[in-house]
């Protein structure tokens, strides 16, 4: 019924659908601002044509890869609308990642979705980013399906990122089930819904193997509040603002979404963090909504407690969000993402110097905990 309803209201908006770009970014009285990028393009990854956004008020600023969820979510058609803000601090890249949007063709291989081939793609794009804008090196944010292979990516290649923003972050999809299995049942019991509480019933107990289930499950967790910040009407109504989408690349968004993980699932639903990344060689941030379900905060703490990261970690709690903090509390999620670069971003020092800056952080937070 959703995917009627969004096919209904494109026809409706048909008439304004029909050119492509992104608005060019200008000042209070108008002007377009010098030294500004706004630039919608192809680029070749991993052998095919994939989209990417960049939009920044100065191209001097650091550089920042959003990885988004799904697989299949694309942020870009909502990204400005909730994070603009961003763009007056870094230059923001918004990818359109194979099999999402406009990067999910009629003719997209859907075999191609493994999570080397992601890895790959984004590597290729770092190393462009960084070649394109002459940056040593850049950040990457990851939300939810983002962030696991973001943090392969960055655990891959150190060298290329400033920091790591994991954002809804994947831990272990098996526990979080059960994390998330509990508390629904909870809150079933809670509202005297008897038809949900059979529902979850005949689906069984976690872990679901079975990639339908799993969806059928994510879904009651969405309804009673564990997943997504803002309603799916809502972003649609967003989404379809956006000049960067044409009425075709609305259809590449739905179908990209309904297919989700179910390709790669068997290879992504047994990732374990715990066990396949101990150590990160770069600051970490995690950002975590308290009522998150998807990807529970219990797990997110229990794994930011046992990774390494001598170059510093920290995990930031959104006290009013669930799954997507970056929608539901923008202005903190904003705030705390230039908080990170004022942090992070020396490029102009050296690596020794980084890390005195780091230790000497790193003692005086030990010192305020032992007081």
């Amino acid at each position: 019924m959703k995917g009627l309803g969004i096919i209904i209201v494109l026809s409706l908006f048909l008439s304004g659908c029909v050119s492509v770009s992104t608005q060019l970014i200008r000042d209070e009285k108008g002007n377009l601002i010098p030294e500004s990028i706004a630039s919608l393009q192809k680029v070749k990854l991993g052998g095919m044509d994939q989209w990417i956004l960049i939009r920044g008020y100065d191209v001097s600023n650091p550089i920042l890869l959003w990885l988004h969820g799904g697989p299949g979510a694309a942020q870009m058609p909502v990204a400005h609308h909730f994070n603009g803000d961003l763009e007056k601090d870094f230059v923001v890249v918004h990818w359109d990642q194979r099999g999402a949007g406009k990067s999910n063709p009629k003719d997209f291989d859907e075999q191609t979705m493994t999570l080397e081939q992601f890895i790959s793609d984004a590597h290729e794009l770092t190393q462009y980013l960084k070649k394109r804008f002459h940056k040593r090196k850049i950040y990457l944010l990851g939300h939810s399906w983002g962030t696991l292979f973001g943090i392969l990516l960055v655990q891959k290649y150190p060298q290329d990122y400033y920091a790591y923003v994991g954002v809804s972050q994947v831990v272990n999809g098996y526990a979080a089930g059960e994390i998330a299995y509990k508390w629904l049942v909870e809150q079933i019991k809670k509202r005297g819904k008897t038809k949900d509480l059979k529902r979850l019933e005949r689906l069984g107990t976690p872990p679901y193997t079975d990639h339908e289930k799993y969806v059928k499950f994510a879904k009651m967790v969405d309804s009673y509040g564990g997943g997504m910040d803002v309603g799916f009407v809502k972003l649609a109504w967003i989404a379809l603002r956006a000049p960067e989408y044409s009425l075709r690349d609305y259809f590449r968004w739905i179908r990209g979404a309904n297919r989700g993980s179910g390709p790669m699932w068997e290879e992504t639903s047994s990732f374990d963090a715990f066990k396949e990344v101990t150590e990160l060689q770069v600051p970490v941030y995690f950002f975590s909504g308290r009522n998150d379900y998807n990807t529970p905060l219990e797990l997110v703490r229990r794994y930011f407690e046992v990774l390494k990261a001598p170059k510093d970690k920290q995990l930031i709690i959104f006290e009013n969000s669930a799954h997507t903090p970056f929608m539901k509390e923008p202005e903190k999620f904003n705030m705390e993402m230039v908080r990170v670069k004022e942090e992070t971003y020396h490029p102009e020092r050296t690596e020794n110097q980084v890390k005195k800056q780091i230790d000497n952080k790193m003692r005086l937070r030990n010192e305020s905990k032992n007081r």
